[in-house]
């Protein structure tokens, strides 16, 4: 259970890194990104069920934050590419 949200802090972590680090000039760097996020919420869902969903709801708010981020990527850098 730690190990699953020390993995999902991990991950918006990076996430808010990418957000105020210097200005992104290629979509391939979000586009890497996106996936890093989609691999953790594989990652979470496995854990999640190894721990039969009983995190006392804090799998499941990870989880969600995780989602939200994958679908603000996406949005990115579709964003991203229709702009060059």
């Amino acid at each position: 259970m730690k190990k699953a949200l020390s993995v999902a802090v991990l991950c918006l972590s990076f996430i808010a890194g990418a957000a105020f680090a210097e200005r992104v000039h290629d979509w391939h760097d979000l586009e890497e990104v996106h996936g890093h996020v989609k691999q953790a919420i594989a990652e979470m869902e496995r854990a999640r069920a190894a721990n039969h969903y009983d995190m006392a709801g804090h799998g499941a708010k990870a989880e969600e934050l995780l989602r939200g981020a994958e679908r603000e990527l996406h949005a990115a850098v579709q964003s991203s590419k229709a702009a060059r």
